[in-house]
């Protein structure tokens, strides 16, 4: 094989063995000796500089040397280093300069147009990060764990828990992710994490004044918990494209999320990811109207992955349970002292009432508050489409046939992620658990969906269905299920007849 020098435009590269693309010509023009250029499995171009790559690299090969050191590192070690993370940031006399470095970044985001929502170091998401490294803390780490003993005459074999490699995080600007993703020592890994440039530079502040300190304070490798220190995408492509990684697992939505996963794919390692979020609450024959709104209302208190996005309601209640639907949606922009958003099914709209389309309201966008109708008609095919609501509550309206509709309609348009059915009649929920492709079913709000809620674990990743079920796991990734299992055979003689 020949070093790649140079690209040109329209240059073939494969892909999957048997379809090729092309080089764009910006790409081309971009690239200089040392870059990469990857394609997904999508078909998507990328170029990595080579800047980017060695920055992942030197991340990488220090959580290589660190994961080299873990075997003979103890549960308590592993705990010190929780505990004196967690003791850090609850230290006002050093979170202090954590807290400048996330004004910067809040401030330096919102001049340049982006959302902050979920960028801003807030109390609630401090505290959330101490109490999710308490719970790492005090939860057993299950490396050695014997699973399975299986009895010959002479000897035995058992099958033993273990760590399992170095661990890729790219995950979005939110601080608490950070935390998150040292989950993974728990069970002896470590990991490589790249944050999105605008809270670069509060990632950067949490290293040196929390983490590496107590990494150090433990006993670990400063690898152990390895930034990928740039502002570029690029170079968390670099980081999933690096066949050193176990497992990669991307945080966020959508098209990113999306393409990160086929780069992974593409060198062959296992993806945990979340694409499009947004779930589902179906309203059927026999669904009680006041739990139907407690539902809608308390799945709507702030955008998330798990908040709800649409909602169906049979044909046989729509009289009844559409105002009750539009009740709960005021009420959950009251909460937040704003407006609601609605987008109507075309299919739906003459069950709507006809001045939710005629008027205009101020919808509370990252940009500000915008002047808009407050209810719009959209394509019967765009019921999987994530609102990303910034302040105002949004949410898409369907009425459907019947509970087998609005799973046909979830299965087929939908992220497979979420669905709670509001029903009194048992044979109706075990019908819909086993019809419906979703990982994560419920009868009531969706907002349960999160590890530590849910639980009591400090979750790594929530997971969808979008390109298949996964094999042997369920779509909530926890520091403790990051392992694989050994086998050791022991020998009671040494006269064993084979």
């Amino acid at each position: 094989m020949e070093r790649l020098e140079k690209l040109t435009a329209g240059m073939p590269l494969l892909v999957g063995g048997d379809r090729f693309t092309t080089v764009p010509a910006d790409i081309a023009d971009a690239f200089e000796p040392g870059d990469a250029v990857l394609v997904a499995d999508t078909g998507e171009v990328l170029h990595v500089p080579d800047a980017e790559r060695r920055a992942a690299t030197v991340a990488v090969d220090a959580a290589v040397a660190a994961f080299d050191l873990m075997g003979t590192a103890t549960d308590e070690q592993v705990s010190a280093f929780y505990d004196t993370f967690a003791n850090a940031l609850a230290d006002d006399t050093i979170f202090v300069a954590i807290a400048e470095a996330n004004a910067a970044d809040v401030e330096a985001a919102g001049q340049k147009g982006r959302s902050t929502t979920r960028l801003e170091l807030t109390t609630r998401m401090r505290n959330d990060m101490i109490e999710g490294l308490r719970g790492w803390r005090d939860m057993p780490g299950g490396r050695g764990e014997v699973v399975e003993t299986v009895t010959h005459d002479g000897w035995r074999v058992e099958q033993v828990r273990d760590r399992l490699g170095v661990v890729g995080f790219v995950f979005e600007g939110r601080p608490n992710v950070f935390a998150d993703a040292c989950g993974v020592l728990r069970s002896g890994n470590t990991v490589v994490f790249r944050i999105g440039s605008d809270a670069l530079g509060t990632a950067r502040a949490i290293v040196t004044h929390a983490l590496r300190p107590a990494l150090a304070a433990a006993g670990l490798h400063e690898g152990s918990a390895a930034l990928v220190d740039s502002p570029s995408r690029a170079a968390g492509y670099a980081l999933f494209s690096d066949p050193r990684l176990s497992l990669a697992v991307a945080r966020g939505s959508g098209r990113a999320v999306s393409m990160l996963g086929g780069i992974a794919r593409t060198a062959g390692i296992p993806a945990s990811l979340h694409g499009t979020g947004g779930a589902w609450i179906v309203a059927g024959p026999t669904a009680d109207a006041d739990d139907f709104g407690e539902a809608v209302t308390r799945s709507l208190d702030r955008k998330v992955c798990n908040t709800l996005n649409t909602c169906a309601i049979t044909a046989d209640r729509a009289d009844e349970l559409v105002p009750v639907f539009l009740d709960a949606l005021r009420a959950a922009g009251t909460a937040r002292g704003v407006e609601p958003k609605l987008h109507v099914s075309a299919d739906s709209v003459a069950h709507v009432p006809s001045d939710w389309f005629d008027r205009q309201v101020p919808i509370a966008r990252a940009e500000g508050e915008v002047k808009e109708a407050q209810a719009e008609r959209i394509a019967a095919d765009e019921l999987g489409r994530e609102w990303e609501w910034e302040d105002s509550p949004e949410v898409t309206l369907v009425v459907v046939d019947s509970i087998d509709d609005a799973v046909q309609r979830f299965n087929a348009q939908a992220p497979r992620f979420v669905a709670s059915l509001l029903a009194t009649d048992p044979a109706e929920h075990d019908r819909f658990f086993a019809t419906i492709d979703a990982p994560f079913v419920g009868n009531g709000l969706t907002r349960w969906v999160d590890g530590q809620y849910a639980l009591g674990k400090p979750e790594l990743g929530l997971s969808n269905w979008e390109t298949g079920r996964l094999f042997a796991r369920g779509g909530i990734l926890a520091g403790d299920s990051v392992h694989t299992v050994r086998t050791r055979a022991v020998l009671d003689r040494p006269d064993i007849p084979r």
